[in-house]
């Protein structure tokens, strides 16, 4: 019997199971284990993974009278006055807060994929901008969507350039404030690699 006799009959006594797959786009469908079924569209959602509905509408103090991390739910009238913010540092996405005049905000674009180039194209910005804030005595809310990877890079960044600090240190640090960070993988590479002054 040839090899691929065996696996036919190997297949032909597996149990029947199907899979639910949910794309990128949200489409789901069921797929069978056969090679001449057709999947079958299941009723589609908005999203392709699991939205998170808990209001996160705390900022962490990662400095303090300086710097704070969080999600677009953090950025609200009542946020700016308790933590007396005076700067908004959107990464990523636009920042839901109406400028008043009192708050200096700043939109800078970065996508969250592993191939984004955030050591040319976002840290260098992010860190001027916390600097500026920090000249003039003010304090900094740095989001991005859910305050967990393109935001905490920034921060991350600007600890080990502006405050010299290892990587292990800077993640360690932003993690003990806000546990639920996770920078993607690329961004971990990079700033991994970021070369700090002694």
């Amino acid at each position: 019997m040839s090899f691929l006799q065996q696996l036919q009959n190997k297949r032909s006594g597996l149990k029947p199971t199907t899979t639910t797959v949910t794309t990128a786009t949200g489409k789901r469908f069921i797929e069978a284990n056969s090679f001449t079924s057709t999947p079958v569209p299941l009723e589609e959602q908005t999203y392709g993974f699991i939205v998170d509905t808990k209001p996160d509408t705390v900022p962490a103090c990662i400095l303090p009278e300086l710097l704070y991390l969080g999600s677009q739910d953090a950025v609200n009238n009542e946020n700016v006055g308790t933590f007396k913010i005076t700067h908004i540092l959107s990464v990523g996405i636009e920042t839901p807060f109406l400028a008043n005049g009192e708050v200096q905000i700043k939109h800078v674009p970065c996508l969250d994929l592993p191939e984004t180039k955030l050591l040319e194209n976002v840290i260098p910005e992010t860190n001027a901008f916390i600097n500026e804030a920090k000249l003039s005595q003010g304090r900094v809310l740095v989001h991005c969507n859910a305050g967990v990877s393109r935001a905490a890079s920034a921060v991350i960044g600007y600890l080990m350039l502006e405050r010299g600090m290892p990587f292990d240190d800077a993640y360690s640090l932003v993690k003990l404030k806000r546990e639920c960070i996770q920078p993607n993988v690329g961004f971990i590479k990079q700033l991994k690699n970021l070369k700090i002054a002694d």
